[in-house]
């Protein structure tokens, strides 16, 4: 649906709230529709509402909810809701959204990856220091997912020398000690801790990989009830908008890392997916006798396409995520 489509729509709504009796004015010619400002949510809002507001002796708010339900009806449209004084915000059934979910998806755990370093050959010489030698290891891969290759060496000119570990972090264990490694920034001394051991939320490493295990639990919860994910409209699922934008800026992160040689650019990327996917959960399985909706598959591929960038993420960084935690 283009814009100047989805403005014939609002005002068939707002014809329709007129004939139902709802609202008691004159149909305007046009409709302005853009994308939302700030607070706003969908794919494109529209202030019709206000502007009504004068001429049908109503509040704002009012005459929005005098047209959302005709709006939320017409075809095309996938989710309709008020923000602000009386905005009226639209998602599309085949919003940019949707196509996200489904690119993460068809992709899987190669979403992110592009050419933008293609043919070009990386050298990385380092020092003989267990720090350098596990982010150089990183940025193989990390280098390799934009199509380039990078080459691992000792000896003069040194081009990859981050602040060393104040002690071997080999007692963490492979997964725990990596972390450590690559997610402060090159220039700041690690911390080596049993903190990154700890099963709790102030632990990155944890909550990355704890998301991670919820939504692969959530896929099998979902095929006991009978139902798998299909990308579409999210029904009035809160903080889904900040998730979305994480993910779509997924392939962004993962050239910024290859091209400024940060893999943790990426590790801090994957503690805010995680942070973002983790209060969405709870509302993907139906509670109760509720049953399974158009809505809750919706909200299953969204995270499991979460899950899907983390598992990458955490893959290209030399981690596992496992399943089960």
């Amino acid at each position: 649906m283009t814009p100047v489509e989805l403005s014939r729509t609002v005002l068939h709504a707002v014809r329709c709230a007129v004939d139902a009796g709802e609202l008691s004015v004159t149909v305007p010619e046009r409709a302005v529709v853009a994308p939302p400002g700030p607070g706003g949510w969908g794919d494109y809002a529209t202030s019709i509402a206000l502007q009504l507001a004068r001429p049908a002796g109503q509040p704002p708010l009012r005459v929005a909810e005098a047209i959302r339900p005709y709006l939320a009806g017409a075809e095309g449209v996938g989710g309709v809701r008020i923000t602000g004084p009386g905005f009226i915000n639209v998602r599309l059934l085949d919003s940019a959204a949707d196509r996200l979910v489904r690119r993460i998806l068809r992709e899987r755990l190669r979403y992110g990856h592009g050419d933008a370093l293609s043919g070009e050959v990386v050298e990385l010489r380092v020092p003989y220091d267990v720090r350098a030698e596990v982010v150089a290891d990183a940025l193989v891969r990390i280098v390799g997912s934009q199509g380039g290759r990078a080459e691992v060496g000792h000896g003069d000119p040194v081009t990859l020398r981050p602040v060393p570990a104040p002690e071997d972090p080999a007692p963490l264990g492979p997964d725990a000690a990596r972390w450590a490694l690559l997610h402060p920034a090159p220039h700041d001394r690690p911390r080596i801790s049993a903190d990154h051991l700890v099963q709790r939320e102030s632990n990155p490493l944890f909550r990355v990989r704890y998301a991670h295990a919820r939504t692969r639990a959530l896929g099998r919860n979902a095929a006991d009830l009978g139902f798998t994910a299909e990308p579409g409209p999210l029904g009035d699922l809160v903080d889904a908008e900040g998730l979305l934008a994480l993910l779509a800026d997924h392939p962004r992160v993962l050239t910024v890392a290859a091209t400024h040689r940060a893999p943790d650019r990426l590790a801090r990327h994957l503690v805010s997916v995680a942070d973002a996917v983790l209060p969405v959960l709870p509302a993907v399985l139906p509670r109760g006798e509720e049953k399974p909706s158009a809505a809750h598959r919706a909200r299953l591929a969204l995270a499991e396409a979460a899950g899907t960038v983390l598992a990458g993420g955490l893959s290209l960084l030399g981690i596992d995520a496992p399943d089960h935690l």
